[in-house]
């Protein structure tokens, strides 16, 4: 992400002039405190130097010029500790630190350092790896806990990177005892792993019990075997990361993983306890479209083409590379709100089944399918449940755009400008916190503050506060080029390059593929292609990463 500023929940200093405060967290590993009312910076602390774009794996264009704080922060009100991870890079090395932060200056009171160690099958280990590991997905604090998952950087070092959920004492930040590695396998016949929890961003879910649940992305086709490899699933685990407790997997799990349509761009929504015959209920959604409704007491396994659908319903909602927001009516009814595509759709959950309720307007939301939403209600009266979204860009330039919506009628009830985000590369993944009557916008570089007008559900104008500067994209290598477009004629990593404009360009991505440092190349598929070109023309390719699907978003060529 674009140096994108992620907010945790707003918290008072602990000083004798009172503030509501704001905490925001930067791609640069700056922590700020500000006023949430007046925007004014409080308080700033550098949690290191961040790793920039060229160390990551094949240079991974999912990201700004520098990855830092990445996945949203977590606070413990109780203690007053804001949990925070920090990617950092000193001497050419890269490091994750999980700080406990004090709320009222921003020290520290305790740090560590990622590590973790799991067994492979053939009584092999699999060492943790900060270099190839990206932590996208918000922290989780339950169970006494803080729990972060791990996924890779654009699927490159897939002969290396893992998924892991991995946890430590709230209190001391010792590591747990036992650890989740989604894929176990020693070998494999492409050396090809993965099983990342991404999310997009979206954190692990805990239930009443304590138990966590997380979805996980694509890993090497037909390697899914449930209890090693456990790629592309709704997975339910112990607090202290032992077992593994349920899964659900859908059935086109290989059809899943050979086109990078991952189960796991989606987060997970575990609902309160429900009335009737199924009270605990989650639902997930991924790439694919479909959203699954699911009992956490019986998730039931895999989903084999010709057994039961072991899922309670699949509903259609559109690509979600979102997550899903929850509410209950002023008529005591539960309502899911789902978001893929461009679509926010609201539907009514009554004895374990969803029925669509309302579409609402759709949204301008470009880059990758789907987007964050949040709802504001009091709960009770009728008429105060209001969905607001965040788009994602359409263009390059880019903006994002806040909407507000009457859950009720599902009339538009506000769009504005919310900020930019020039690394379109890079999907914005930005969820809107409301909080005090107030509703806040995180995106490049600043964040947006938008009141609401007395007892009117009117939207005032944000006012927005720069929290850093502008950094150059990747350089490219001597003689090197950098090029957009997509895959035609694919055959044997060979594959012709329409650009935009109509020309075609013949790629050999061979040498990218063996290195792992591609993409899963299909026909169709919008690629960028960084390499050299030969005597006869060809663009040798030494690096294939995915492109968004609108060419309006692609970067000029180089």
């Amino acid at each position: 992400m674009i140096r994108e500023s992620r907010f945790a929940a707003e918290a008072p200093l602990e000083d004798p002039g009172y503030h509501d405060v704001l905490y925001v967290a930067t791609e640069k590993d700056s922590m700020y405190a500000i006023d949430a009312e007046s925007g004014e910076i409080l308080l700033k602390r550098s949690l290191g130097r961040p790793v920039p774009e060229s160390a990551l794996p094949g240079g991974c264009n999912n990201n700004s010029p520098v990855v830092g704080i990445d996945s949203t922060p977590t606070i413990d009100t109780a203690s007053s500790t804001l949990y925070v991870m920090a990617y950092t890079y000193r001497d050419e090395q890269q490091a994750y630190w999980l700080h406990a932060l004090s709320l009222s200056d921003l020290s520290d009171k305790a740090a560590v350092k990622v590590v973790a160690s799991a067994m492979l099958t053939g009584n092999g280990t699999y060492d943790f790896d900060a270099s190839v590991s990206r932590q996208r997905s918000a922290l989780l604090e339950a169970n006494g806990t803080i729990y972060a998952a791990f996924s890779s950087f654009c699927d490159i070092a897939a002969d290396q990177s893992r998924g892991w959920l991995l946890g430590w004492s709230a209190s001391t930040l010792a590591p747990l005892a036992a650890n989740e590695l989604t894929d176990k396998l020693a070998t494999d016949p492409d050396t090809f792993f993965l099983a990342s929890i991404w999310m997009s961003g979206d954190g692990p879910a805990a239930d009443s019990a304590g138990n966590l649940y997380v979805v996980t992305g694509n890993a090497d086709p037909n390697t899914y075997d449930g209890a090693n490899a456990i790629q592309e699933s709704l997975v339910k685990l112990s607090p202290d990361l032992s077992h593994v407790l349920d899964l659900f997997t859908p059935y086109d799990v290989s059809q899943l993983d050979a086109a990078d349509a991952d189960f796991g761009s989606g987060g997970v929504l575990v609902l309160p306890p429900q009335p009737g015959a199924h009270p605990d209920l989650a639902v997930a959604a991924g790439k694919d479209s479909n959203m699954y409704l699911v009992d956490t007491n019986h998730l039931g396994g895999y989903n084999g083409p010709n057994g039961p659908n072991l899922n309670l319903q699949t509903v259609q909602i559109g690509g979600c590379w979102c997550g899903e927001s929850y509410f209950v009516g002023a008529d005591g009814v539960a309502r899911i709100v789902s978001s893929g595509n461009s679509n926010p759709v609201i539907w009514r959950i009554a004895n374990g089944r969803l029925s669509s309720e309302r579409n609402l307007p759709e949204i301008a939301s470009g880059q990758s399918p789907g987007f964050f939403t949040a709802v504001s209600s009091n709960g009770q009266h009728e008429n105060t449940q209001i969905v607001w979204a965040v788009g994602r860009p359409t263009s390059n330039p880019a903006y994002v755009t806040l909407y507000a919506f009457d859950a009720t009628n599902g009339r538009r009830l506000f769009v504005g400008k919310a900020g930019t985000w020039p690394n379109t590369n890079g999907d914005a993944n930005i969820a809107p916190l409301v909080a005090n009557g107030r509703v806040y916008v995180a995106s490049f570089a600043r964040l947006a503050i938008f009141g609401l007008s007395g007892n009117e559900r009117r939207v005032g104008s944000g006012t927005d506060f720069a929290l850093a500067d502008v950094t150059p994209p990747l350089a490219l290598a001597p003689g090197e080029h950098d090029v957009y477009g997509t895959i035609v004629g694919l055959k044997g990593g060979r594959f012709m390059l329409r650009m935009r404009g109509g020309r075609t360009l013949l790629v050999d991505g061979r040498a990218a593929w063996r290195t792992h440092r591609s993409a899963v190349l299909y026909g169709g598929r919008r690629v960028e292609v960084r390499g050299t070109f030969g005597k006869s023309g060809v663009l040798t390719a030494r690096t294939i990463l995915t492109a968004k699907d609108s060419a309006a978003l692609w970067p000029a060529d180089r």
